[in-house]
């Protein structure tokens, strides 16, 4: 029987983490623009969804009404700069004024400048990557909105029947 020592261990343990985390972000579809306030709903779902069928979950449609309150929510961020899931208006709000009814999760981010980057940014955090990878939700709106000073927020917010969350039995 082969004997690894503990370091011999440790490095193919951390290797396949890492083998298993590349896994998951895969190539994403070239953009067309360099701006992200440019990129079209075909660009992004398909980006989305590119990077959920690497992972297992089944596609999502887009939305409009979530893509409203995503770009509310981006909007507001950039006024504020400041990131956060509630600036004086909540999610539920947000998706009620735009006209969704569903059950929602959203995932924010500030800083990336490319949507590849921002899904990967929401990969590596595991309560956006729950949201991005779920098979609850099944469709999304995602913006982005720019500060004066140039910084780009981020907000995508996924939804979904509320009987996908009931618990039977």
């Amino acid at each position: 029987m082969t004997h690894l020592s503990r370091r011999a261990l440790l490095v193919f343990g951390a290797a396949s983490l890492l083998s298993a985390c590349s896994a998951t972000i895969p190539p994403l579809p070239a953009a067309t623009s360099n701006r992200p306030e440019s990129l079209t709903r075909d660009e992004i779902l398909s980006a989305i969804n590119t990077t959920r069928k690497a992972n297992g979950a089944p596609p999502w449609t887009y939305n409009p009404r979530l893509e409203t309150a995503a770009l509310s929510q981006a909007r507001l961020m950039a006024r504020q700069d400041k990131l956060s899931h509630d600036l004086g208006v909540t999610l539920r709000q947000r998706v009620t004024e735009a006209g969704y009814l569903g059950a929602v999760g959203e995932n924010v981010a500030k800083g990336y400048k490319t949507l590849p980057d921002v899904i990967g940014g929401w990969l590596e955090s595991q309560g956006h990557r729950n949201t991005l990878l779920s098979p609850k939700f099944t469709e999304f709106g995602l913006a982005v909105a720019r500060t004066n000073s140039g910084k780009l927020y981020w907000a995508m917010i996924a939804g979904g029947s509320f009987d996908a969350w009931r618990v039977y039995g």
